[in-house]
This record gives C-alpha cells, sequence and structure tokens, in this order.
C-alpha cells in the first residue's frame, strides 16, 4: 500500500456512532493506518440520527457519550496524526426511509457535542454555557435514554 502512493493521496476516517466505542480497537485501528503509511486520519461521529430509523427526538446522552469517547481515542492518539472530527447528523437511514430526527429538535445535541469537543469533556459548566447559549433553563441530557 505505501508504494502505491494512496496514503499521501487520501485521509482515512473511522466512524463510529455507538455509545460504548470499543476505545483501543479504534487506538489499534489509527496505528495500523499509520504502519501501512497514512499520516492522518479523521474521525467521524454523529450528533443527531444514527440511533433509530423511526426516531422522533434526540438521544443528547447517547451522542455525548459516543463524543467523549472519541475525546479518550484522541487523547491516546499522537497529536499529529489526528486531522480532525466530522461531527455527522443523519436525516434518513436510506433514500426510501422516512425522515428522522429533524435537525430544530437535534440543535441541543449538536450544541452540547460541539461544547464537549471544544472542552475536550463534558461537565456542569458546559451544560451551563449551552444553556445560556440555547436561552434554555434546563437541559436534559439523559431525558429520552431508553
Amino acid at each position: 500500500l505505501p508504494e502505491s502512493g494512496v496514503p499521501q493521496l487520501v485521509q482515512p476516517m473511522i466512524w463510529d456512532y455507538t455509545a460504548d466505542l470499543d476505545v483501543e480497537g479504534k487506538v489499534q485501528l489509527i496505528e495500523k493506518y499509520q504502519r501501512c503509511g497514512f499520516p492522518k486520519v479523521w474521525f467521524a461521529s454523529a450528533f443527531k440520527g444514527a440511533t433509530g430509523v423511526n426516531q422522533s427526538l434526540t438521544l443528547i446522552g447517547h451522542h455525548l457519550k459516543n463524543h467523549l469517547q472519541w475525546l479518550e481515542v484522541a487523547s491516546r492518539t499522537p497529536p499529529d496524526v489526528l486531522e480532525g472530527i466530522a461531527l455527522t447528523g443523519w436525516q434518513r437511514y436510506d433514500h426510501f426511509s422516512v425522515l428522522c430526527e429533524l435537525l430544530p429538535v437535534a440543535i441541543p445535541s449538536l450544541a452540547v457535542c460541539l461544547q464537549a469537543l471544544k472542552n475536550g469533556g463534558y461537565s456542569e459548566q458546559v451544560k451551563e454555557n449551552v444553556e445560556k447559549l440555547l436561552g434554555m433553563s434546563n437541559l436534559e441530557i439523559d431525558t429520552f435514554m431508553r
């Protein structure tokens, strides 16, 4: 693979939307990409969607946990290897499916996830910042967790 020149032309994106992603497995995957000559990788998460084809309300706690786990992977990755993280927001599972989690109901999740990434974690202060930014008095993270 290194001789093909591909690692100098593309940057792999590692996708995982689960709340309990395998941190060690992701670290090992990044190491494999490095051994194959890829100097940079991207992570991909989701701030909405990805929890069910018929999901109407965004499970903020699920998406927050996913981002916190990506932060853990990032902390165990050499800083010059991680190029960035793409926050995806699924609108539907395929072109024949109904829409899921419309953007307006997912904005609090997007704000929480962005602030958690910006601050390197989640705390009461992060929650208060999000509430202030959104003009909310009580942001509920785990209300819709199953």
